[in-house]
């Protein structure tokens, strides 16, 4: 429980009555700023919800059920009642995010502890006897990465969003792990904080929100004339990143955008994908309910190209000319961790040509671009001995034909 006072004093008075004695109370206090603008608990208003906070939002607050608007403060930190003390059993906290237009509500957690359940058993033998346990069956769960989705009767914390007019719980946090980034599918979102028991040592959860329009996709350059849509050129970077909505948290649903490449004449962009999870099936379509990543070398739809989906191991794609389109689309069902992908423009030029004397050209590893020259055939110069002791894989692109070159026990070997 907390208590605000509405000005500068704040008289506390304790009063014992009662034959029976009690366990009593212990609090903190802490004098804060006006400037800072308290929270109002009145909660006579038509709506029935509370006050939304003042301007200064972005200062930690621990109180429950707030609703925090965009017009007021575009970021801010909210925290579990009595932040990073234990939180109070026997308790539920709403946290309304409210936007406006195709602002997107993105939430990060900075700490996560929320109680899990325990069962404690103890044996009590006298004298010589001993203790002997013989376990007949034996099922525990081992990876943390499992820990925050079983939070049935468990302290947690819940994420819902706004599909088709009403509120729809799309994930459930509990345990000690930290949640990746949550992002909303639209201007609103709900964090519920239910607690059922709380001990000593759970300290809840402090998080930083955002009212964003960028999707949390930081690289390229924004067209406002999408809601989502980035262009990456050439003559601003030859080679970067680019990946999902809310990358590396799970990208909102119902969600479009599209990654536009621009290169120069004689060029192509080569994109190499590192992670790709998006839910669905083959062939990644309407009927199949799949979200999706669709590749173009126009505007419009690319026959060449199939759509893809599911959890994916690395692949590369590339275009045809010196324009591609990238697209992510995912709808209102289920969530997935998206992608991370590197992208580089590759230049070819007329002379490129493999003779006697050999051929210069580039060669990509990762998301590093160096220069390495090969020697022909009928070159006496001897084979280059490049510095590696394991076995890598590069790939050699030359005007109109592509080569592959392994490296295998230092030796550099050409196909």
């Amino acid at each position: 429980m907390e208590i605000f006072s509405t000005g500068p004093n704040l008289f506390i008075e304790f009063v014992a009555n009662s034959d029976w004695p009690g366990q009593g109370f212990k609090a903190k206090y802490q004098f804060q700023s006006t400037d800072d603008n308290f929270i109002d608990y009145d909660r006579t208003e038509n709506s029935g919800k509370p006050k939304i906070l003042g301007a200064n939002v972005s200062e930690t607050r621990s109180s429950c059920d707030l609703v925090l608007s965009s017009d007021l403060a575009k970021n801010g930190t909210i925290s579990s009642p009595n932040y990073p003390g234990p939180y109070p059993p026997r308790t539920t906290c709403r946290y309304e995010f409210e936007g406006r237009g195709r602002e997107r509500v993105r939430i990060v957690f900075r700490d996560f502890f929320m109680r899990r359940t325990t069962c404690r058993y103890e044996f009590e033998g006298r004298g010589r006897e001993r203790v002997r346990i013989v376990f007949r069956d034996f099922f525990m769960r081992t990876s943390k990465q499992d820990e925050t989705k079983d939070c049935d009767s468990q302290d947690s914390v819940m994420a819902f969003v706004l599909v088709d007019g009403r509120m729809d719980k799309i994930d459930s946090y509990c345990g000690t792990v930290l949640p990746k980034p949550l992002m909303s599918n639209g201007p609103r979102l709900l964090l519920e904080l239910q607690s059922m028991f709380g001990v000593q040592y759970s300290r809840g959860f402090r998080a930083t929100y955002s009212f964003v329009e960028n999707y949390g996709i930081i690289s390229g350059t924004q067209i406002p004339e999408y809601p989502c849509a980035f262009v990456y050129s050439c003559n601003e970077s030859r080679t970067g990143y680019f990946h999902s909505p809310n990358y590396p948290g799970p990208y909102p649903r119902d969600t479009e955008c599209h990654y536009f490449f621009y290169g120069n004449e004689n060029e192509k962009v080569h994109l190499h994908f590192h992670f790709f999870d998006i839910e669905g099936v083959k062939p990644c379509n309407t009927i199949s309910a799949s979200d999706y990543v669709e590749f173009s070398n126009f505007m419009s739809i690319d026959q060449r190209y199939v759509r893809h989906c599911g959890h994916l191991k690395q692949f590369h794609v590339e275009s045809d000319r010196k324009f591609f389109r990238v697209t992510f689309r995912s709808n209102d069902r289920l969530d997935g961790a998206g992608f991370n992908a590197s992208y580089i423009f590759l230049t070819f030029r007329s002379n490129d040509r493999l003779d006697g004397a050999g051929f210069n050209a580039s060669y990509i590893f990762l998301d590093k671009i160096q220069s390495y020259t090969v020697a022909g055939s009928n070159s006496m110069a001897p084979p280059r001995i490049l510095d590696a002791d394991v076995r890598v894989t590069y790939l050699l692109v030359l005007s109109v034909m592509v080569f592959l070159v392994e490296v295998i026990d230092g030796r550099c070997w050409c196909y």
